[in-house]
Formats: structure tokens, C-alpha cells, sequence
């Protein structure tokens, strides 16, 4: 099992690089940063920073882990620029990023910056064909596509990543498009789960690597879930209300919690930072507890 850690999006720099030092130095295997412009709530007005700037700075700054993104909006990121973009960011990092896709979900966002949304299943059309774009770009000389959407013409991406092939991540759960879209081209997949929904999901998944002749064990899994660590017990069962699934309880009880998602076949849980404190030296104390006294338990 790994451990991706995922920093706030609102952090300053200083915090965000200090955070993503500190979890490497400890142990953790991945680094993950959210692809928004400002938060999703009524009155939008807090830092939310541009997700590529402070990728390409991690990768530059902080060694050995994984670092992606979850995930790219499709809608505000156009297919060939977001390939070359992650070809850069791989050779910044040697070889250790992976590029996080999905259809675009936000959508005061889109409104604010005018940038057009369209309705579900445009956006997951659209997506379906970046991914066709991508993985041209990454693995062909020069690519051609001509979509309903999206059109380029003996494109070449020089230089390719590090990777050959550089990972795709697919980011969702819909069980009809947004599976199969994975299924036809990620090497990772990740939802936000408990792990029953885990288990399910990828059943569906697993299906739809059947139906368009790929091997389902060719995709990672990761989980997406909020940790409450504590051995208040009126914390944990008040976790139960932060409407996203949580992994909560004692040391004992978030082990137990952690080998259902290993039982359920995922191969990495991703901790957001967002309810871990409200200063670093929080976010720290529970992040190097939860890697030393149950992560270590999975490796």
C-alpha cells in the first residue's frame, strides 16, 4: 500500500513546500495538488493557487515521491498544451509525475473566468478524446486526431517524457462513461471511497477493461478519503458528519479501516490536508502519526 499526501490548493508557497519536504523526508510515497481557480463555495474570494506553477516547483524541489495532480479539468485544459506540459514536468522531476484527467467538474469556477461548461455528457466526450490526443502525443512521433472536438495535425511533443508511457490517471466514478474511459486509457484510476464503494467501482471497472480487450490489473487504484486520528471518541464519531468519505477512529481502528482498502485491491489512499489543523506544525503532527504508527504497519 502506498500513502499519498495532498496539500490544500489555499496554502501560501512557503507552507505548501514545507508541508510537501516534511511528508517526503517522513516516508509518505506521493504528493497530490488539486486543478481549481478558486474554492467551491458560495463566495469564492479565498487563495486558491494555479495548480501547474506549484506542481512543476514541487517536482523541482522535492525528491523520490510521486507528484500528480487530482486532477486536470479537461474543460480549461487544452489536450496538446497539457501534454507538453506534463512532458516538462516530468523530465523536472526524472521521471516521477503522473497526469491526472478528468472531465471538469466546477462550475462557478467556469463561470467566473468564462469559460464555457457544457453539460455532462459533452464533457466526458471531450474527455474521452484529450485522452486519444495524450497518449498520441506521449508515445507517436507526430499525432493526428480529428474529433468532434478537438483536431490536431502531425503534432509532434519533443522532448517525450521520462516515462514511456508517462501515467495517466483517470479521476471519477461514473460507472457508465467515466469508467470506460479508464478503462481505454489510464494507468491509475482514483475516486474519493470508502471501501466498499471502492471494491464495487472496480468491479465496474474491471468489467469495462473486458469489454475493450485490456487488462484490468494494467490500472492502479488509488482511494481518496479525509483522516480524522484521534482517540477522542466524540471526534471520530462527529467524522461521520464531514460529508466525504473519512477514515476515522484510534491507531487501532484506522488500521483495521486501512486493510479493508487493502483487502478491497487499492494500491494507494490519498489524504487531503483540509481537516488536519488549521496550522502546518497540525497538519504535521497528525500526518507523521498516522505514517509512523499505521502506515509502516503496510508496507
Amino acid at each position: 500500500m502506498r500513502f499519498g499526501f495532498w496539500p490544500g490548493a489555499g496554502s501560501d508557497w512557503e507552507d505548501t513546500i514545507g508541508l510537501c519536504r516534511h511528508v517526503e523526508a517522513t516516508g509518505w510515497d506521493g504528493i497530490w495538488y488539486a486543478d481549481h481557480f478558486m474554492p467551491n463555495v458560495a463566495d469564492p474570494v479565498g487563495p486558491t493557487n494555479e495548480s501547474w506553477t506549484f506542481v512543476a516547483a514541487i517536482a523541482a524541489s522535492v525528491p523520490r515521491v510521486r507528484i500528480g495532480h487530482l486532477v486536470n479539468g479537461n474543460t480549461y485544459r487544452y489536450p496538446p498544451v497539457t501534454a507538453k506540459m506534463a512532458a516538462g514536468v516530468d523530465q523536472i522531476s526524472g521521471g516521477r509525475f503522473i497526469l491526472g484527467l478528468g472531465a471538469g467538474w466546477q462550475e462557478n469556477e467556469h463561470a467566473a473566468y468564462g469559460i464555457p461548461f457544457y453539460d455532462m455528457p459533452e464533457r466526458l466526450r471531450r474527455l474521452d478524446e484529450a485522452c486519444a490526443i495524450i497518449t498520441g502525443l506521449f508515445s507517436e512521433g507526430k499525432t493526428s486526431f480529428a474529433g468532434r472536438y478537438y483536431t490536431v495535425n502531425d503534432a509532434p511533443l519533443n522532448p517525450k517524457p521520462v516515462q514511456s508511457p508517462l501515467p495517466i490517471m483517470i479521476g471519477g466514478g461514473g460507472e457508465k462513461v467515466t469508467l470506460k474511459i479508464a478503462a481505454k486509457y489510464a494507468h491509475e484510476w482514483n475516486v474519493w471511497g470508502d471501501p466498499d464503494t471502492l471494491r464495487h467501482k472496480m468491479s465496474v471497472l474491471d468489467d469495462h477493461c473486458s469489454k475493450v480487450g485490456r487488462d484490468p490489473a494494467a490500472i492502479q487504484r488509488s482511494a481518496a478519503a479525509l483522516l480524522v486520528l484521534s482517540d477522542d471518541a466524540a471526534e471520530v464519531e462527529k467524522a461521520a458528519s464531514m460529508g466525504r468519505p473519512v477514515i476515522a477512529g484510534n491507531v487501532d481502528q484506522v488500521k483495521t479501516i486501512v486493510q479493508r482498502y487493502v483487502d478491497a485491491g487499492v494500491d494507494e489512499i490519498i489524504i487531503p490536508d483540509f481537516n488536519l489543523g488549521a496550522s502546518v506544525e497540525e497538519k504535521l503532527a497528525i500526518a507523521d502519526r498516522f505514517i509512523t504508527e499505521v502506515g509502516s504497519e503496510f508496507r
